[in-house]
């Protein structure tokens, strides 16, 4: 099959590799229909972490079961089916206490961008849909692989509520989904912290009161002269950089919560990215 590769900064290759076996009764191998790019993909592309040898990339997937293992339940040939950007068993201590990402039994994709992945626990990874999606509906559903869970969990952590202010750090499309997310949930006020035009205008269409281009301190001084000179009650912090998880945290008011799921890539001085990597989701 063919599978996307990455031999270092600005070095990315089709490449023919072999084709995924099942291993086990539990696992499942996925004809991918499409995949997309992540932001965190940018991080080894540009060159800020390593690329030690040539991989395949990609974490954002959905498709149709090729072949199950005589163990699953879930899931059938022929179902169309979201994965999220991991895999899990769904079963261990972590999933159950909802931190999927930290399961004890699962881990990182071996490369989505390809024509076919192996789903190491496919009742765990795996959700189909209803029924056969249309071509139209397929990017949609792709959204929900990662960004738009990703996005919703940044709102949820933050505690937004009916009511809320909501600062969103980062414009693509975590940040976008973040946004729609705390319109889903309620929020009263939402602040769109965007230099791009197209994506002000998306933000805006997904529910954003207001916008603010600048970064730094007068980033935060803009946030809060909105929000009368106090901060945020939640924000949503979907970038990664040192430099965004400062936005973040000054733009919030006292007592205010932040929630993080941009991929830490400031190196050692990068706030909380210890112990922050865990626990990403």
């Amino acid at each position: 099959m063919r599978a996307t590769k990455i031999y270092g900064p600005g070095d990315i290759r089709v490449e023919e590799v072999a084709d995924p076996a099942q291993q086990t009764g539990i696992d499942a191998v996925v004809r991918v229909v499409a995949a997309c790019v992540c932001g965190s993909d940018l991080w080894p592309y540009r060159g800020i972490t390593p690329t030690e040898e040539p991989r395949k990339i990609g974490h954002e997937f959905v498709g149709i079961v090729e072949s199950v293992g005589s163990e699953v339940q879930k899931v059938a040939v022929g179902d169309f089916v979201i994965a999220p950007f991991y895999d899990c068993d769904m079963s261990c201590v972590n999933c159950l206490n909802g931190v999927s990402t930290s399961c004890l039994n699962g881990g990182w994709w071996d490369g989505a961008q390809a024509e076919k992945v192996y789903v190491p626990h496919a009742d765990g990874s795996l959700v189909k849909t209803p029924s056969a999606p249309s071509a139209e509906q397929i990017p949609s559903l792709l959204a929900l692989s990662d960004v738009m869970g990703t996005g919703h969990h940044a709102a949820v952590s933050a505690g937004v509520k009916p009511g809320s202010t909501v600062v969103v750090v980062g414009d693509g499309a975590v940040g976008l989904c973040a946004v729609l997310a705390a319109k889903r949930l309620g929020a009263a006020r939402i602040i769109a912290m965007s230099r791009h035009e197209s994506r002000q205008a998306l933000a805006r269409e997904f529910g954003a009161t207001d916008i603010v281009a600048e970064r730094g301190d007068e980033g935060v001084a803009a946030v809060k002269e909105l929000l009368d000179g106090i901060g945020a009650d939640c924000v949503l912090e979907a970038v990664g950089t040192e430099e965004s998880m400062d936005q973040a945290i000054r733009s919030a008011r006292p007592g205010g919560m932040v929630g993080y799921v941009g991929v830490p890539n400031g190196g050692l001085s990068c706030p909380f990215a210890h112990s922050l990597r865990p626990m990403l989701v």
